[in-house]
């Protein structure tokens, strides 16, 4: 049992090293190179290289820090060498691994690599000074700065020190701290198929216990890990965070409405803002990456959702497109959502890999972006009309700050409060916020904005 355990351990490792290569060489999302990579694996087995590969992403910078005391020239060593370090410095530090399980496959791993001495000296000196290294994590802990909150929660400084400026030391660490646990698996029932009580017994039945969201009256999270895919009930769950869903209730869809979601992939809020509309009137979903078309479209499919039409477009040139050629009243749209493509520094905890990827300076390009989009689709509104723009962003450059610059040019738009009564607790200065550490959500903002009619 000992050998098979270690070969499968083994095997997953190799894996894990490969999804680790990916996201970093081509950027790919963790998710969508673990669902191609773990197609063979059993559930356990999968369950095990998802929290390797998230478990190395969410704690690389302290990881490396371990590391570096250890290591003569990390710099020298292959990108390989390097995360076969990384994952087996986290399972002696994060998991209840033994020890020995931990260095003895790394090493047998590295034979293929080529510097298996290396990582047998690294790792086993790691383990002698183990204690003085959880000793002096320790007490970097209990003595918080910027930096120091960077390197425990494997943020960059910059963002960190944003933040203390912004919220304070020992929130800014809660932020940090909430961006690095395994957040729940949260759904969206589509109550066009079933209520979120019978579905809740259904999946009960399934040996599956899952409990409603505290706002949301459309979602459940899920108590224990589960892979979305292995899930029954296909037809009635979509995987979305409880404030993704809140923003179709910001934007407030009605049933015979014409909407424009004007950056839809992969489809969450567009099936629920047709949900929503009891799968009457149009909405009109516009991609501009082709390869994301199809990730809407088997939503719509798997969903039973007929009353959307998918266009593949650039949002900020619609007019051009056959949708609207020779009829420019297809263009116009009682609602328009615009979950505006941003640096993604809310969702976080779901992609640790994107705080990796950013600047400071990089926010003044996302806002610019941001604005340009919501001035082109701003006119596409009717006369009367409501539109939302949202980020998946905690910045303010992407949220308020683009609100306020675009209300300073656009006059016949106000900034209007939804009469939800359960959105009320996200609201601020007529915005909504959500955020990790506040509310156990993705970090959200959103904004609505109307014009007279």
């Amino acid at each position: 049992m000992r050998c098979q355990a270690s070969e499968i351990m083994k095997n997953t490792r190799e894996l894990a090293i490969a999804a680790l290569e990916e996201v970093a060489q081509r950027g790919a999302k963790p998710k969508d190179v673990l669902d191609r990579l773990s197609g063979s694996l059993d559930s356990r087995d999968r369950a095990f290289l998802m929290e390797l590969v998230y478990g190395a992403l969410r704690h690389r910078d302290i990881l490396d820090w371990v590391l570096k005391a250890f290591l003569k020239k990390a710099s020298g060593l292959a990108a390989p060498t390097m995360n076969n370090l990384r994952l087996a410095a986290y399972q002696i530090l994060f998991m209840r691994v033994p020890e020995w399980a931990a260095v003895n496959e790394a090493v047998e791993l590295e034979k293929a690599q080529g510097r298996p001495t290396v990582v047998n000296g690294v790792l086993r000196n790691l383990l002698r000074n183990i204690g003085d290294i959880r000793a002096r994590l320790s007490r970097m802990r209990t003595e918080p700065t910027p930096d120091r909150i960077a390197l425990l929660a494997s943020h960059p400084q910059w963002l960190v020190r944003r933040w203390v400026a912004r919220f304070g030391t020992e929130e800014a660490r809660e932020l940090a701290e909430a961006n690095n646990r395994i957040p729940p698996l949260t759904l969206r029932i589509n109550t066009l198929n079933v209520g979120r009580e019978e579905l809740i017994t259904g999946l009960s039945a399934e040996g599956i216990e899952a409990e409603p969201t505290l706002h949301s009256p459309d979602g459940l999270r899920l108590k224990e890990f589960r892979a979305f895919r292995e899930l029954p009930f296909s037809s009635a769950l979509i995987a979305q965070d409880e404030a993704s869903q809140l923003i179709s209730y910001l934007l407030g869809p009605q049933p015979g409405e014409r909407i424009l979601d004007a950056c839809a992939a992969p489809g969450g809020k567009t099936t629920h803002l047709a949900q929503l509309m009891r799968n009457t009137g149009e909405i009109v979903a516009v991609e501009y990456e082709k390869g994301r078309l199809r990730q809407i479209e088997e939503n719509l499919s798997r969903l039973g959702i007929t009353s959307v039409t998918v266009v593949n477009a650039d949002a900020r040139n619609l007019e051009t497109t056959p949708l609207c050629l020779g009829n420019p009243g297809r263009c116009l749209f009682d609602r328009i959502l615009l979950d505006a493509p941003c640096s993604s520094l809310g969702v976080i905890r779901r992609n640790p890999d994107v705080k990796y990827r950013h600047t400071a300076g990089q926010l003044g390009q996302f806002r610019a972006r941001q604005t340009g989009l919501l001035s082109s689709v701003s006119k596409l509104l009717k006369s009367g009309g409501t539109m939302v723009y949202s980020v998946c962003s905690t910045e303010p450059e992407e949220g308020e700050e683009v609100i306020r610059e675009f209300l300073e040019v656009s006059p016949e738009f106000s900034l209007v409060r939804p009469e939800v009564p359960f959105l009320e607790e996200f609201m601020n200065d007529g915005f909504f916020r959500t955020y990790p550490h506040r509310d156990n959500m993705d970090g959200f903002f959103g904004a609505r904005l109307c014009t007279k009619a």
